[in-house]
């Protein structure tokens, strides 16, 4: 099985079941955020971890050897077009510089790491509306001179 067809039985079973990603991540014993990266085709799992995602959605051995392989980190897209993902393209196209320009005078020439990374997704009542918080966690990655 291959990560589209990984990606479209979990999705199936996560609706048939009526699972939220929180259950498929208690499951895994991992983060909300890794699980769904991984259940969508962008990240793996180990063998246990797949086995118990693969258990939780009803779903047999091919989906946690697929769960379990390598990714592929492609997009089909150049812009995306859903509003959701767009509206991230779109901060990282007009506050993409600051971000840079403000990790190098803080940090120093460098970039943060996508590897050595977590990410958190929150929800913050306000009185204006209720809030996404995104939070970003990369280390700090120094360029080198030689």
């Amino acid at each position: 099985m291959n990560k589209a067809a990984m990606k479209e039985a979990i999705l199936e079973a996560k609706l048939d079941k009526g699972l939220k990603w929180k259950d498929i991540a208690k499951a895994a014993g991992l983060s909300v955020e890794y699980t769904c990266s991984a259940c969508l085709g962008m990240n793996h799992m180990d063998k246990k971890q797949a086995d118990g995602v693969a258990k939780v959605l009803g779903l047999g051995k091919q989906v946690s050897t697929a769960l379990q392989q390598f990714p592929h980190k492609t997009w089909s897209q150049v812009v995306p077009t859903d509003p959701v993902i767009y509206r991230l393209y779109e901060m990282v196209g007009v506050y993409g510089e600051t971000i840079k320009e403000v990790i190098h005078e803080n940090f120093g020439d460098g970039i943060m790491s996508a590897i050595d990374f977590s990410m958190d997704i929150g929800k913050q009542d306000d009185p204006k509306g209720v809030r996404v918080v995104l939070t970003l966690n990369g280390k700090f990655l120094p360029y080198k001179s030689w």
